[in-house]
């Protein structure tokens, strides 16, 4: 119950950030790379919001995996790849 309503007072604020401040700002972090997986059929959280970020994030991949908001091998596989592909660097 507590975490449900943690979240639920996040969302009805919007986190405290105003309109598009988190894309907007993300410029600043040009050079850092970004590995983005998430669930296509994540209800909870759309994948226009991470297609957003890695458009506009210099540097970032997307990768969409088949799964929801829980993950699953695909999405495990595409987190262990950036991993990997990180730590060579």
């Amino acid at each position: 119950m507590t975490f449900a309503r943690l979240c639920a007072h996040y969302f009805s604020h919007a986190a405290w950030l105003g309109a598009d401040e988190l894309l907007n700002g993300v410029g600043q972090l040009a050079g850092i790379p970004a590995a983005l997986v998430h669930g296509r059929l994540d209800i909870g959280g759309p994948p226009d919001v991470p297609w957003q970020l890695a458009r506009a994030w210099p540097g970032a991949e997307l990768h969409v995996a088949h799964t929801g908001h829980r993950g699953g091998e695909e999405m495990t596989t595409a987190m262990l790849a950036a991993l990997d592909r990180f730590a060579a660097r």
